[in-house]
């Protein structure tokens, strides 16, 4: 069937979006209280969530942050965060091959984690309206910003301790999203198994953020990738 893009693609990936400021408000707020403790004003830490959008490479990128500021340091660092979005890219090509000018580019720019999870997970239903990715990430798009700003005002007026619960929400968030693209145990255990025995014995070994993080990705997917391969070249063979 062939890729379509309509405004109830878009309207219906905001609907989507929706639950999922459950997940991302907590997190932009923490990341909004973090850049309030390393000296960031507001409009900076917008204009930060706004362009950068991706909460894993801005809460490094925040670690990194001195006075005055390593801008290569920090650049390289969330450069390097970002790679994961490569593959995410191309599992996103049975929509994003089939578009082009703004409608391509401004899914790109807009897709995270989350709008990825849930467009595969739409996808794999058998939608083919490429506009719900672009709805489902120009809505998460909204919601961080806004996030952001509530946590910086926050931060100025309530004064949050390390171990209060809201700073859960980053990695709470993340693993949320595996609930979307689950299919059976034999499909995904192994690959899930496999990344977090990486990143786990990669942290083990001392070596820096976000090398665990990204050995743990790029294993997980290999095997991923290797798994659907042998699968369809049976089917092919059969």
């Amino acid at each position: 069937m062939p890729v379509i893009f309509t405004r109830d693609g878009v309207r219906r990936g905001v609907l989507r979006g929706i639950p999922l400021l459950l997940g991302i408000a907590p997190f932009g707020i923490v990341v909004g209280v973090i850049a309030l403790r390393h000296g960031l004003t507001l409009a900076e830490t917008l204009l930060m969530s706004a362009l950068v959008f991706a909460g894993a490479s801005q809460l490094l990128a925040l670690e990194l942050w001195t006075d005055p500021p390593d801008i290569l340091a920090v650049a390289l660092a969330a450069f390097v965060v970002n790679i994961r979005m490569v593959p995410i890219g191309a599992a996103l090509s049975f929509w994003l091959d089939h578009l082009k000018g703004w409608r391509l580019w401004g899914s790109l720019f807009v897709t995270v984690d989350h709008s990825f999870a849930l467009s595969v997970a739409e996808q794999r239903a058998g939608g083919r309206d490429a506009g719900f990715l672009f709805g489902l990430g120009v809505f998460t798009w909204v919601g961080w910003v806004a996030s952001t700003a509530v946590g910086h005002v926050l931060g100025a007026a309530v004064a949050f301790s390390d171990e209060n619960p809201i700073f859960f929400a980053a990695p709470a968030s993340f693993v949320a999203i595996l609930a979307a693209l689950w299919r059976s145990p034999r499909q995904d255990v192994p690959p899930w198994l496999l990344a977090a025995a990486t990143a786990l014995g990669t942290q083990a070994l001392r070596l820096p953020a976000p090398v665990p993080l990204l050995a743990g990705a790029f294993a997980g997917a290999a095997l991923g990738a290797w798994r659907e391969w042998r699968a369809q070249s049976v089917a092919v063979r059969r």
